[in-house]
């Protein structure tokens, strides 16, 4: 997807009419550089059985060319798709379907011990003063109930304590099936090898409502230049350490725009999470600065939001154990437009120190430069 410019210009077709409608062939797709954002998207919700998510369309909508913005739904939702397809790897909508089948074997087939949880029922997981300053819906009701020890990383209590001890027995009752029955389960990423995917055993509905109507108000906020307002998929899963589980956890960035970090509790001691500061794909190994660095020591129903690109890893737990609720938010939007950044990213603190240097070498040179020519008209 090439914005302002075209998919394919090799291919200078001529666009058809249908229906009173301007159908531009696929060589003439482009999107805009900058959104319209006057233009209300329409809802793209009621659609099944899509390849991607409703909210990307909707958040696509707005970079259409003026033209396509007055044209039906059904017509900018085809040239909106059909972009998407034509850089939609093979492979990857190959990869999606086969897990959507591997989920769909364990749904079918796992009796969940407590099916409330699979319903997201704010007052039965979240505490009050979340709840309300989510409602309440601003800046200064979110610091109400935040600490923020670095810049960009949040606390606060978020879990009801009950919730917690359901969301961790569910967890104890679908590894006993997966070990019952031998199934053989996808861990939450390359470097935990304990722990479940929660999306994978039903509860992906519930933790999107929760992405939805609780972290992407909050993102929205706090989290504007890397797709904040736009989240629109998650991976949720939870991790578990102890002595006979996974012990630490290495120095790493995650895949996700927004994380959010919940400890669900037992007993533990050790565990901490430390960060050092927010890098692009271009600065992530780069020294960290002092002001950058943070330890947090989990505390059980308390959560932890930052930037996915916030470096960070967790230390050993040196007893008992330990288990944490995890939500990667991602943002289609910020993924694709991302792909045609050609400047330094606003939110990587390295970027902004380099760009701080080179300003402050400019300046030096240009004083440089004019005493230069003071001097010489003076002689």
């Amino acid at each position: 997807m090439a914005l302002e410019a075209s998919i394919d210009r090799r291919n200078h077709a001529q666009s058809a009419t249908t229906n009173g409608a301007v159908v531009l062939p696929p060589a003439s797709y482009r999107l805009r550089l900058n959104p319209s954002s006057e233009h209300k998207p329409d809802s793209y919700d009621d659609l099944h059985q899509l390849e991607f998510t409703p909210l990307l369309f909707s958040s696509l909508e707005r970079y259409l060319p003026p033209t396509m913005l007055s044209m039906s739904r059904d017509v900018k939702f085809q040239y909106m798709r059909d972009i998407l397809m034509k850089y939609s790897r093979d492979g990857e909508r190959t990869r999606v379907q086969r897990h959507k089948e591997y989920r769909q074997r364990i749904i079918s087939n796992y009796q969940p011990l407590h099916r409330e949880l699979f319903t997201m029922h704010a007052p039965s997981v979240l505490v009050p003063a979340f709840v309300k300053a989510v409602r309440d819906n601003t800046e200064a009701s979110f610091r109400s109930i935040m600490a923020e020890p670095i810049p960009g990383i949040y606390t606060f209590e978020m879990l009801q304590p009950r919730f917690c001890e359901m969301l961790l027995s569910e967890v104890e009752n679908f590894e006993r099936w997966v070990h019952d029955t031998r199934f053989r389960i996808m861990r939450p990423n390359t470097m935990n090898k304990f722990g479940a995917v929660l999306d994978d055993f039903g509860l992906e509905a519930m933790l999107d409502k929760l992405m939805n109507d609780f972290i992407r108000p909050i993102s929205k906020v706090f989290f504007p230049e890397v797709g904040g307002s736009t989240l629109d998929s998650h991976h949720g899963f939870v991790v578990e350490y102890g002595m006979d589980r996974d012990v630490e956890l290495g120095f790493h960035v995650d895949d996700s725009e927004v994380t959010l970090n919940v400890c669900l509790g037992r007993e533990f001691s050790g565990g901490e999470l430390f960060f050092r500061g927010v890098r692009c794909d271009k600065h992530v190994n780069t020294e960290t600065q002092s002001e950058e660095i943070l330890d947090y020591s989990h505390v059980p129903g308390y959560a932890v939001l930052h930037r996915g690109r916030h470096r960070h890893g967790a230390r050993a737990t040196t007893s008992g154990s330990r288990v944490n609720l995890l939500v990667w938010c991602r943002s289609s939007v910020f993924r694709e437009l991302k792909k045609y950044q050609k400047e330094c990213s606003s939110w990587c603190a390295e970027c902004q120190r380099e760009k701080k240097e080179r300003q402050c070498f400019s300046i030096a040179a240009t004083k440089q430069e004019l005493l230069k020519r003071i001097g010489n008209t003076s002689s």
